[in-house]
């Protein structure tokens, strides 16, 4: 004889307790004494995965094909990081062009990382990916809001980081690549920079009150811009905003993901 029951755990990446509720199954039988077991699994981090209520977390570790200084990379990689999944790294060392090689254009025609493969599910550019780790297993909507609305914004600072990263490349990879330093291109930076410490008038974070994953991919490309020396003293939000979201990220590998790879590309400057 068995008693069925209905088992729903929810597990939040952001806190250190768990809400655990038994539901007996309508219609069973109860018994006099009941023993329940809970299995937790653990990543490699040893941080409890996190369970969506949408879905499940994945069979198997998520692909990440990727190269450590990349922005972008590194922002995927703290969103799976916040999320509590486990990835395995596959690295394309894109300065010897090994996104080049046939096998890696056939996955992604573009050559680009990151590029993700989830079970056989193939997907690159980070916005979209960090988009889809939160859709597919995110523990709720908070990086990436399903109201109409919020998530508009969330949508429309992805897109503004976009032209922000480009703007900070067009002013400092070709001094990467042993070229002088360009005043116009870094005026457009300033006048970029200007533009998000206006987006964060009255906001704790970019896209409202709470991090999402705009927060993450905006506050990479700050970081690059902070190793590099940019002084952005005289935009107070940006300042306020950047030491409040790094705080946030901190526990989720922040330093080792991100920082180092930030100063590793800034060492590349310094040495032209």
């Amino acid at each position: 004889m068995y008693l069925l029951i209905n088992v729903h755990l929810s597990i939040h990446p952001h806190h250190h307790h768990h809400q655990l509720a038994i539901c007996p199954h309508r219609g069973a039988r109860s018994l006099p004494q009941v023993k329940v077991g809970i299995l937790l699994v653990y990543n490699i981090n040893g941080s409890a995965a996190a369970r969506s209520k949408r879905s499940k977390m994945p069979t198997q570790p998520i692909k990440v094909y990727y190269y450590p200084v990349s922005p972008p990379c590194r922002a995927v990689l703290l969103t799976a990081k916040l999320l509590g999944l486990d990835v395995e790294l596959v690295l394309i060392n894109i300065m010897e062009g090994e996104q080049k090689k046939p096998e890696f254009i056939k996955m992604n025609p573009q050559h680009t990382v990151p590029t993700i493969d989830d079970n056989g599910f193939i997907l690159w550019e980070s916005r979209a990916i960090m988009a889809y780790l939160v859709n597919a297993y995110g523990a709720d909507d908070a990086l990436y809001p399903n109201d109409a609305q919020q998530r508009a914004i969330v949508d429309q600072r992805l897109y503004f980081d976009f032209i922000f990263l480009q703007k900070s490349l067009e002013l400092y990879w070709p001094m990467i690549m042993g070229k002088e330093y360009n005043e116009e291109k870094n005026e457009k930076l300033k006048e970029v920079v200007g533009w998000l410490n206006s987006m964060l008038e009255g906001r704790k974070f970019v896209a409202g009150d709470k991090l999402s994953i705009a927060d993450i991919t905006t506050a990479v490309t700050m970081s690059n811009l902070d190793s590099f020396g940019f002084d952005y003293s005289s935009y107070p939000n940006v300042k306020s905003w950047f030491e409040r979201t790094v705080k946030e990220l901190e526990p989720y590998g922040y330093e080792e993901i991100n920082k180092s790879n930030a100063d590793k590309l800034a060492m590349m400057l310094k040495k032209e």
